[in-house]
């Protein structure tokens, strides 16, 4: 292993800035959850049904929403799409602190539909500055640095409603995506490059790249977070029980190092591996870890999984970005964006009712089982369908005459 790969992933132009301020800019984003939800539960007075509700209606609107801005992105370039995204969060999260629960319920879902597109906007430029060759690389980074932002956004997010309260926490999040939204304004990637900017402002028919195998690695994409976010009720809900909830942030911390240095490993490799292979690995590794004792060794159970996080996600983009053509790439990585979203959401719910009826250490079980029978789906698309390709030069129409 070497970190050569590396190397020539950051020697390309633009590239550092670009994952610089993608890291940067995905920490307020990040935080935006669990900031509603205390705003919710502490600001507001509510239960935590209550704030759920309220965090299921903004996923709901970034699951509506991502497809839509990438659509978007790819007919009228990155900057309009910036500008109206940016001036939405700006107004909502100015407001916000003072809505009661309904009207913020209402406002978080047109929040979400309308939400900065910092994660598909950076893998999207990603793909446009990165030959196909180093994209691997340059996805694992990118994954790494997603991690990153997991780690210290809640952490954030928790810190400022302990010290400022709720509302000052919320106002500081605003600025933060205002922020977010103006530096990648200001540094303006470009979407496409090279020979992909002869296409660009085209429109490419869905059915030419939206086939039964991109079906299968969305699904499989979803599988991989159902996967990750079932663990991670999983592993809260068994330090509880095991009166070690004083132990939960650095579990979780543990957890991040693990996908942090699995992201590491993968992207220096000299190739990679279907996202199938990582996914089912993942869900398989995941299924046993409620068989280990107490909690420390679950900790030790949690790191061969915990290493493909990772490797999982920036496998599934890095496949989206070759089998995409580069006029389609926003809405797909957009659907990409959709179907992390869906994974997450379901996963919530259903392993509650697993962990309240069956109990804490079934969570793994059953968020293993689950990817595992995704993949075992997904396994005769991948193989049968043909894999997408760029589109000839007449199967591209300039969008004036597009139906």
């Amino acid at each position: 292993m070497t970190v050569e790969p590396y190397r020539r992933v950051l020697a390309i132009p633009g590239v550092r800035m670009l994952l610089l301020v993608g890291l940067v800019a995905r920490i307020p984003v990040v935080a935006c959850g669990l900031t509603l939800t205390l705003h919710v539960v502490g600001g507001l007075g509510r239960g935590f049904m209550q704030a759920g509700l309220v965090g299921a209606a903004s996923t709901a609107g970034v699951a509506v929403g991502a497809p839509i801005a990438g659509r978007f992105v790819d007919r009228r370039g990155l900057r309009p799409v910036l500008v109206v995204t940016t001036l939405a969060q700006l107004l909502f999260w100015t407001v916000a602190p003072f809505l009661p629960y309904w009207p913020l319920l209402v406002g978080a879902f047109v929040s979400g539909v309308l939400a900065l597109p910092v994660f598909t906007v950076i893998r999207q430029c990603l793909a446009a500055a990165v030959p196909a060759e180093h994209r691997r690389s340059a996805y694992a980074l990118d994954s790494m640095l997603v991690e990153v932002a997991y780690m210290t956004g809640p952490a954030l997010a928790v810190a400022g409603t302990t010290a400022l309260g709720s509302s000052w926490t919320m106002a500081l999040i605003g600025l933060g995506l205002v922020g977010s939204g103006t530096a990648l304004l200001a540094l303006d990637p470009p979407i496409h490059v090279g020979a992909e900017s002869e296409t660009a402002g085209a429109t490419v028919r869905r059915r030419q790249w939206l086939t039964p195998a991109l079906f299968a690695l969305l699904g499989v994409t979803s599988a991989a977070t159902f996967v990750l976010a079932g663990t991670e009720l999983g592993l809260v809900a068994v330090l509880k029980a095991d009166s070690a909830t004083r132990w939960t942030g650095l579990v979780l911390a543990f957890w991040g190092i693990a996908s942090l240095v699995g992201g590491f490993v993968y992207g220096a490799l000299p190739r990679g591996f279907s996202p199938l292979v990582i996914v089912g690995a993942m869900a398989a590794l995941t299924a046993p870890m409620g068989l280990a004792g107490h909690w420390e060794w679950l900790c030790l159970a949690l790191l061969p999984a915990g290493m493909l996080c990772a490797p999982a996600i920036s496998a599934s983009i890095d496949t989206l970005s070759r089998w995409v053509p580069a006029a389609a790439r926003g809405e797909a990585t957009g659907l990409h964006g959709t179907a992390m979203t869906l994974g997450l959401a379901v996963a919530g719910p259903v392993t509650g009712v697993v962990i309240d009826d069956f109990g804490p250490r079934w969570a793994f079980a059953l968020s293993g089982a689950a990817g595992l029978l995704v993949v075992l789906l997904a396994t005769p698309m991948w193989r049968r369908a043909a894999r997408p390709a760029a589109p000839r030069t007449t199967a591209v129409e300039p969008v004036a005459d597009a139906a």
